[in-house]
């Protein structure tokens, strides 16, 4: 995969899960990492002593800090606005609609802000690259609670917009969608499977019958910011295991 030697590359969400495998998928190919969290970031500094990692403690759901954040850097060559939150877990119509704005807050009007402050200096320099994370939520039902489903297909919606508003101007945005990967949000239903000896069952309904790993993600993300993915643009790339290739069917029929 092409270097991003001399390239400073911003992670947001960055301190587990994701986006701490996004951090060390770029550190390791030669990137300045500048790495946002509004948790600490202090071990993520300890795991990567020998690479070129800035910490930044930063609430992407508000616009203020991110401007002062983002204002601190002479250069932005990638952005991956990773941050997100899965948000309270009830039922379909039981949450309340501070609730709901409360998941949309952080994981589209944060990634906006995220963008809108990396962005316009890409414009004047004529090149950057934006990978956003989205999931498979984002794609069709049945993968995630309400709002944090709707919130990403409005993550989608917003690379696949923003592609074409920023026609010629050098600046590509594409996402990903992950599938079902151990973080901080999917950790309760992995311990839960460990705890009942069902932890092989994790990810069966996937065509790769496997959970993903992190770092599967992070690569994905660092193809689509680099010179090899200069052709991919407005794209959201399903980083799944094949679960959203079909509809759904039992095991055993295909029709």
């Amino acid at each position: 995969m092409t270097t991003f030697e001399s390239q400073t590359v911003v992670v947001t969400g960055a301190a587990s899960g994701i986006g701490r495998a996004m951090v060390g998928v770029f550190a390791k190919l030669s990137a300045n990492v500048v790495a946002m969290d509004i948790a600490p970031l202090d071990a993520l500094a300890a795991d990567l002593p020998d690479h070129s990692v800035a910490l930044h403690q930063v609430d992407i759901g508000d616009e203020r800090a991110v401007k002062s954040a983002f204002a601190q850097l002479e250069r932005i060559d990638v952005l991956c606005a990773n941050a997100g939150r899965l948000g309270p877990m009830r039922g379909p119509l039981d949450y309340s609609a501070q609730e709901f704005a409360d998941v949309l807050s952080t994981n589209v009007v944060g990634t906006y802000a995220c963008v809108r402050a990396a962005v316009p200096a890409m414009v004047e320099r004529g090149s950057g690259a934006v990978v956003c994370t989205a999931s498979v939520a984002g794609l069709r039902a049945g993968a995630g609670p309400v709002p944090y489903s709707a919130s990403k297909a409005a993550v989608i919606n917003l690379v696949q917009t923003l592609a074409f508003q920023l026609s010629g101007t050098g600046v590509r945005i594409n996402g990903i969608c992950p599938g079902l990967v151990e973080t901080g949000m999917t950790r309760g239903l992995f311990e839960a499977a460990r705890a009942a000896g069902k932890e092989h069952k994790v990810g069966q309904l996937n065509p790769l019958r496997r959970p993903g790993k992190v770092e599967e993600i992070a690569n994905v993300a660092a193809f689509l910011a680099s010179e090899a993915a200069s052709y991919v643009q407005g794209q959201v790339v399903a980083v799944d295991g094949g679960l959203s290739a079909s509809h759904p069917f039992a095991p055993g029929k295909h029709w």
